[in-house]
């Protein structure tokens, strides 16, 4: 289990967070985790609690500041009234920052909203050694996939009408003039198929292999 902390942010605000630390200790590779549009709810925190027993320090950004949604059209408008780059370079920076201080590495992932604020953390927070994207992708105008400069591992949904399989080759064309390692995996799922609360999507064979893939990549990027 986890605790709610205040993390500093670059322009010297708070944002309240969910800290999961891992037995491996105070120096483990650290992991900045990043809510779905309903907000930091128990599954995302399990998600956290999950990822710590692999040894990793995870935290949680609070980007809804305690709101949650049960609905999608509270999310919409949860979501909808969310600065995202706010989100990525305030909330998401001071929260690697906040790693940082006892982790050599930290990376950064998010699922659905937060797949798209990854991709802006991934281009404006320096600090992140590698991002890690579930099927969120922001408008190029906030964060240009071409200039991520750090490794970066996709996972997307091939029946999702938001993060389109066309969206999905924009981005990794973006990403292949970017110069960074990548790699851009696609499931024959719906969106948000990682998302065990959600048994109407959740597919769990898709999950089982987009996660052992984020086990891999962490491995090779923060260890």
């Amino acid at each position: 289990m986890g605790e709610m902390i205040e993390v500093k942010r670059p322009d010297g605000g708070a944002c309240p967070a969910y800290l999961v630390e891992s037995k491996a200790g105070a120096s483990a590779p650290g992991f900045v985790m990043i809510q779905e549009w309903w907000g930091l709810n128990d599954q995302i925190r399990g998600m956290a609690e999950r990822l710590a027993g692999e040894g990793y320090r995870v935290v949680v950004p609070d980007l809804y500041r305690g709101r949650k949604a049960t609905t999608p059209d509270e999310a919409g408008a949860l979501m909808g009234a969310l600065d995202f780059a706010d989100a990525g370079k305030q909330d998401v920076r001071g929260c690697v920052q906040h790693l940082k201080k006892g982790s050599a590495k930290v990376a950064v992932g998010g699922f659905c909203l937060g797949g798209a604020v990854t991709v802006i953390a991934a281009v404006h927070v320096p600090e992140a050694d590698a991002s890690v994207c579930f099927y969120g992708i922001p408008p190029v105008a906030v964060a240009d996939p071409a200039q991520v400069k750090r490794p970066f591992q996709g996972h997307f949904a091939i029946i999702d009408d938001w993060c389109t399989p066309a969206a999905v080759d924009a981005l990794e064309q973006a990403l292949g003039r970017s110069g960074a390692s990548f790699e851009v995996h696609r499931y024959q799922a719906q969106h948000a198929f990682m998302n065990e609360a959600r048994p109407e999507v959740f597919d769990a064979a898709c999950a089982d292999l987009a996660w052992r893939r984020t086990r891999d990549f962490l491995a090779r990027t923060l260890r």
